[in-house]
């Protein structure tokens, strides 16, 4: 099947009906019975799998074990690195966010930015929409506080002739455009920065979920969504409540995103961690806990893919999740956004059986607890 564009994706919008590829009818002149082609085995699907306790390096040797930067971003095109930065805007008031498993490490951010400008992007922009409009990018420290991502941003640029622009998504989004959702809302608002982008990357940590099982490549993207739109309050403490409420299935609109933005790789930081009732810490979160995998088995681990579905589900494999089981891959299956099934991904790198590892799964809950639940604070009634 042929891809569409995102920008296409996003121009033609809800409703409207594209035709893909041709199917052209074959008549046999002489009447006779057409022989049918003999079918091409399809390729696996890769992931790899990184092992290590330097996290830049393990970034970038995750990157070349799936093709390479060069396979994924292009000479002068725009890039937008996805984290899982949910709580960061803590991390300005005092709160550790990135040592807590809670948030993705900016080593690795930085070390995926650094080989998009090798390959010639033109802007890296690395971004997410939190509980929060907006957070000191000098007050998020990396993991081992060396520096801070203003710094990095700014180290990053100078050296390179393309740039590294550290986004806000609800303060700094020039616009927002509307994706087609199968939900009841019918249509979901993202961030023009990452729509327009010419290439998406996700790069979410390794967490439990309350509401979703996992929160993981597909997930994170419901960060792409604003506040004042979907959360009952602005300022985060009810954030994108909508999205988590009765009226609209919360898998379903992070799938409607990633059909919309269709990312191009995902890289999944499993060094720190959440799990439990994730996605975030005890008082202000859910009860989730941190884990330090490096704790459990000896080093920190890297997924990476180019199909987000594929790296998700190897990820809850992982952890010892079953994946017939976690609803929105088995959805993402469905929908035709991934691939899940064990037998059709090819796992390069260490081998899944010796890095699986204990992992406590969430307590699912019901849109019904939400008003009950301290990560979504006072929840209204949607």
């Amino acid at each position: 099947m042929q891809r569409i564009d995102r920008r296409d994706f996003l121009r033609i919008g809800a409703g409207a009906a594209i035709a893909l590829g041709a199917s052209p009818l074959l008549a046999d002149c002489g009447g006779g019975e057409s022989t049918p082609p003999t079918p091409t085995p399809q390729a696996l699907t890769r992931v790899a799998i990184v092992k290590g306790t330097d996290l830049r390096a393990m970034a970038r040797d995750a990157v070349d074990a799936v093709g390479g930067i060069g396979s994924v971003v292009g000479e002068g095109q725009t890039v937008f690195i996805k984290p899982n930065f949910v709580t960061i805007g803590w991390q300005s008031m005092g709160r550790e966010a990135i040592a807590t498993g809670e948030c993705t490490k900016p080593e690795i951010l930085f070390a995926v930015a650094e080989e998009c400008l090798k390959a010639g992007a033109a802007e890296v922009i690395i971004g997410d929409g939190t509980q929060m409009p907006s957070w000191q990018w000098d007050k998020v420290m990396t993991l081992d506080r060396s520096t801070n991502m203003a710094a990095e941003a700014q180290r990053l640029t100078s050296a390179y002739d393309g740039k590294v622009t550290l986004a806000c998504l609800d303060a700094d989004s020039p616009e927002w455009v509307d994706v087609p959702s199968q939900t009841n809302l019918e249509k979901i608002s993202i961030s023009s920065l990452v729509a327009r982008a010419d290439r998406i990357i996700s790069i979410p940590v390794l967490k439990t979920h309350q509401w979703a099982q996992l929160t993981l490549s597909m997930k994170s993207f419901i960060g792409t969504t604003p506040l004042a739109k979907y959360g009952a309050k602005p300022d985060g403490s009810q954030p994108r409540i909508v999205l988590h409420g009765t009226n609209a299935s919360i898998e379903q609109v992070f799938l409607d995103i990633v059909k919309g933005v269709t990312p191009d790789l995902a890289i999944i930081d499993a060094s720190i961690g959440i799990e439990g009732d994730g996605p975030a810490l005890g008082a202000n979160g859910a009860g989730g806990k941190t884990i330090d995998v490096k704790e459990r088995i000896g080093s920190w681990l890297l997924l990476a893919s180019k199909d987000a579905a594929a790296a998700d589900a190897t990820a809850a494999r992982l952890t010892g999740h079953d994946v017939s089981k976690v609803k929105h891959l088995g959805m993402a299956r469905d929908q035709g956004i991934g691939e899940i099934n064990e037998d059709a991904i090819e796992i390069v790198g260490e081998r899944l059986d010796s890095v699986r590892m204990e992992w406590i799964a969430a307590t699912p809950a019901s849109p019904t607890q939400l008003s009950a639940c301290p990560y979504y604070r006072h929840s209204v009634a949607v």
